[in-house]
């Protein structure tokens, strides 16, 4: 069994960035917007900028309070569709109840769209397009790539089906070649459907929903879950100490240290993507 780390992965690919950034007439400028005072949110944003501060990319961080209106949230958008200046916009979800967080994801410019939300970047991603990509499930591919896990003619099984990882990540699995399984909340018999698998991702914010009964042949497991618990200690979706004892375990991504580092470099990759006017060939992962 091996630990599948993104963070060894991310820091090779942020030298790389950081070279490309040297080479461009101008510093890069991603634009991130926090509503409210979440304190996930809070975290996220935190280690968003520390690494764009290691890669040479300018972070800019728009705090709005949390009784901010939806107008007042398009405003602030558009400023940063018409600033030249702004190179990659990031709405950092979730957003307070009242905002429709669709609704705002659709204003941004596509050009700028870093989370690879916008319905056109996704349209394109669907087709195998050149697209700004979602970066968990594209960090979770380049992963994959790392540590030359084969996907193409492989059983993959991706639990949960939310539009920022589950349906996209099915989505460059089947660009791969892969034969994938979408298990959902739903999902009735869910050990059934993942024995089969080649690869379990699981993305369904679950603590220990992955057990070592999912297990019916050797395969690799990468772990979106970050839950919280009672206790404050940070947990995933699978049951990390059984599963990394188990025969049919070949490699497990760790929580935290393994899908998260890989998101954050993506998404810095995307905002040097939109600036430069390129994104990524799904089809040439």
């Amino acid at each position: 069994m091996i630990w599948l780390s993104g963070k060894e992965l991310a820091r090779e690919r942020r030298k790389v960035l950081r070279q490309k950034l040297k080479l461009l007439p101008q510093p890069l400028c991603l634009a991130v917007i926090l509503v409210g005072k979440d304190p996930s949110s809070q975290i996220y944003v935190g280690a968003k900028e520390n690494a764009a501060k290691k890669a040479g990319l300018h972070s800019r961080v728009l705090r709005l309070p949390e009784e901010t209106s939806a107008n007042a949230l398009s405003l602030m958008i558009e400023d940063l569709n018409l600033n030249p200046s702004v190179h990659g916009i990031l709405l950092q979800l979730p957003l307070p109840s009242h905002l429709n967080a669709a609704r705002h994801l659709q204003e941004i410019d596509p050009q700028k769209d870093v989370d690879g939300f916008h319905p056109l970047n996704v349209g394109k991603m669907t087709l195998a397009l050149p697209a700004l990509t979602p970066c968990t499930p594209l960090g979770i591919m380049h992963l994959l790539l790392h540590y030359q896990i084969p996907l193409e003619g492989k059983s993959v099984a991706v639990v949960g089906k939310s539009n920022i990882v589950g349906r996209p990540m099915a989505q460059l699995l089947m660009h791969a070649g892969a034969t994938v399984t979408v298990c959902h909340s739903l999902t009735i018999n869910l050990a059934e459907h993942l024995r089969n698998a080649d690869v379990i991702i699981s993305a369904a914010g679950s603590p220990d929903l992955i057990g070592p009964e999912c297990l019916g042949r050797p395969a690799y497991l990468i772990d979106v879950g970050i839950n919280r618990l009672e206790d404050g200690t940070v947990c995933g979706d699978m049951q990390t100490q059984k599963l990394s004892e188990h025969p049919h375990c070949l490699g497990l991504t760790p929580v935290p240290g393994g899908v998260g580092p890989m998101t954050i470099q993506v998404l810095l990759e995307n905002t040097y993507f939109a600036a430069t006017g390129t994104g990524i060939d799904t089809e040439s992962i």
